[in-house]
């Protein structure tokens, strides 16, 4: 008989040296989605956001533009900001030296700078960090030369959907923020990953999910074959917890992605979730091998959002389904840790595709 192909070993997701690896030549050297742009409305709100080792502050301009930096002044590296989000007005100023920076990072004030004559301000600024917006955030890389956005993030989209207009029915950057939800995951990064990839344990543990999405209970995820999407059960008239309908639907929706739910996911930590009415997007920051944060929005027309309309049932299917789903990946992460897993464990066929994500890291860390 043939045997069943293995997963990673258990060590990928309990030992420091690996987490720091994967820090290193994955998470700090590709795209990372960082913040929903409107959540930097005004000029000189800045958010901080972990990505690998680093500390990034992103702010808006005076100019409307969106900058980031590494959150280390560049005098004696004390940490400029140390909230997640705020407002400094016209320039960053560290509570150390009062060494001071506009908002595009450049050094204009220190205590006693006249005496300093030959100091090149324009030198000892902040460190800049690549930028890019899309789908309506805020994308950072930390490596000196980025790779392809379009190869890396579009074609993502491309390999699940089969274009890129597909996405961009959804008019994603248009959308507002109806309800956001952070979630503290006991598991490491990959779990989470995986887990998302497949619809195996669907019909074990999202029952609200498979009443509205009867074929996942069939054990197939939504990426089964590219363009693929899950269709709606018979009565099911919206994507809500109880079948109940939706709200308005976004205008550039196509029939053939009508009564349909799209997942996609983003290398190394964006689910991407389409369906007629709303977007669902999940940011990860992993922490530590056994500790990933994840931040996920529930985006709406933005008539919805400003009309107060409840959006509490459309909410609550997907943040259940998170629940379930952390759940089993904390589950999970202890056994990680077991001598019955130090080789791995396998997949079975449905679950096949995520030996090719398996493979992707191994090619980048080992």
């Amino acid at each position: 008989m043939t045997p069943l192909p293995a997963t990673l070993p258990g060590r990928y997701y309990t030992d420091p040296e690996v987490f720091a690896r994967e820090q290193e030549r994955i998470v700090e050297r590709m795209w990372f989605c960082a913040v929903r742009a409107d959540d930097l409305a005004a000029s000189g709100a800045f958010r901080t956001v972990r990505i690998g080792r680093e500390s990034v502050v992103l702010v808006r301009g005076r100019d409307r533009g969106i900058r980031a930096f590494l959150n280390v002044c560049r005098h004696r590296g004390a940490q400029l900001c140390v909230d997640e989000e705020g407002s400094v007005g016209r320039a960053f100023r560290c509570v150390y030296h009062a060494w001071t920076y506009d908002l595009t990072g450049k050094l204009i004030a220190a205590p006693n700078l006249a005496s300093m004559p030959s100091l090149d301000k324009q030198a000892y600024g902040l460190m800049p960090v690549h930028t890019r917006e899309w789908l309506g955030y805020v994308w950072v890389c930390l490596a000196e030369d980025p790779p392809s956005f379009a190869d890396d993030v579009f074609g993502a989209v491309i390999e699940r959907l089969g274009d890129l207009a597909s996405i961009d029915a959804y008019d994603v950057p248009s959308l507002k923020v109806g309800r956001r939800i952070r979630y503290d995951v006991a598991a490491n990064w990959k779990l989470i990953v995986e887990n998302f990839m497949e619809c195996y344990h669907c019909a074990t543990i999202h029952p609200e999910l498979v009443e509205v999405l009867p074929e996942f209970a069939n054990g197939y995820a939504a990426q089964y074959y590219v363009g693929h999407g899950a269709e709606f059960g018979d009565g099911v008239e919206g994507f809500t917890v109880d079948g109940s309908a939706g709200l308005d639907r976004i205008p550039g929706v196509s029939a053939a992605q009508d009564r349909r739910y799209f997942a996609i996911t983003i290398r190394p930590q964006v689910f991407v979730n389409l369906v007629p009415d709303h977007v669902i997007l999940h940011r990860m920051v992993p922490l530590a091998a056994d500790r990933t944060v994840v931040e996920c929005d529930w985006l709406y027309l933005p008539g919805v959002v400003e009309s107060g309309a409840d959006v509490s049932a459309s909410v609550e299917l997907f943040h259940r389904v998170n629940q379930q789903d952390f759940e089993a990946c904390e589950r999970t992460q202890p056994a990680m840790s077991s001598r019955a897993y130090a080789r791995g464990g396998v997949l079975v066929p449905s679950e096949n595709h995520i030996a090719g994500f398996h493979d992707w890291v191994r090619a980048r860390i080992d």
